[in-house]
């Protein structure tokens, strides 16, 4: 008696529908109170800073905007890094590599799971931060670009840490020094840095959504210079999730 035919895998959108959905309601209950973490560290970060820098300059935006993706990458960043990490040790890949589900699917639809909880997180930090440092409030709607797109550069990032990383707490522990990353290299002004440390601070990919929402604090922003820092980490995003999906292949056929 011939086997039964194999079911045709599932097409790639409604495949990552799928994974995003049952992503968020997983996680929606464990990472609530981590965002709220998440949120206050931000917040703590710019009230120690607001004695230090003062307010309306270049140093304020850069102070802010740094603490507004900060929360992104806090949650798409650091917690993914560790979620993967944890799925890999746990055997949990395998359930995966079973189901007719592109890879790209299950590497975009945590992604963008994991980057939806930063949404009102850096939304009430650059509230909070602008009001603060008396910045105006006019342009931040540019975060409607800005959370996405490092979202996704930042997730793309967690999610290869964690599935490359050979052991769990590995992942763990680069999750958190991305995250260190994130904060040194994005919530101080980058003209305060010394120019070694400014090379590896082009390097990091939230980099260039931190610099076009300080530059959406200016009074005339240059917004061809937004498009520019945005165009360049919609490149980042492209490359790291693609990078995440190769490493998901390769952690799921071992």
């Amino acid at each position: 008696m011939a086997p039964a035919p194999l079911a045709a895998s599932a097409r790639l959108l409604p495949a990552l529908v799928a994974v995003y959905r049952a992503q968020l309601s997983r996680a929606r209950v464990a990472r609530i109170p981590l965002l709220f973490v998440a949120t206050f560290q931000s917040v703590g970060i710019m009230v120690l800073m607001r004695g230090v820098v003062d307010e309306g300059g270049s140093a304020a935006r850069s102070v802010v905007a740094g603490s507004s993706v900060l929360v992104v990458a806090f949650v798409a960043l650091n917690l993914l890094a560790q979620y993967f990490g944890q799925l890999r040790a746990s055997g949990g890949l395998d359930h995966y590599a079973t189901l007719p589900v592109p890879p790209a699917a299950v590497v975009l639809g945590a992604a963008a799971a994991y980057a939806s909880f930063t949404v009102p997180g850096t939304a009430v930090t650059a509230v909070v931060g602008s009001a603060l440092f008396q910045l105006p409030m006019g342009h931040l709607w540019v975060l409607a670009a800005v959370i996405p797109l490092s979202g996704a550069a930042l997730a793309g990032l967690g999610a290869a840490l964690g599935l490359l990383a050979p052991r769990q707490e590995l992942a763990t522990l680069l999750g958190q020094l991305g995250m260190s990353a994130a904060l040194l290299l994005g919530v101080l002004p980058a003209d305060r840095m010394p120019e070694v440390v400014s090379y590896a601070r082009d390097l990091l990919p939230s980099t260039y959504g931190v610099e076009a929402l300080a530059r959406s604090f200016d009074g005339q922003p240059d917004w061809l210079a937004v498009c520019a820092d945005l165009g360049v980490c919609a490149g980042v995003a492209v490359v790291s999730l693609a990078a995440a999906t190769w490493a998901y292949r390769r952690a799921a056929v071992r």
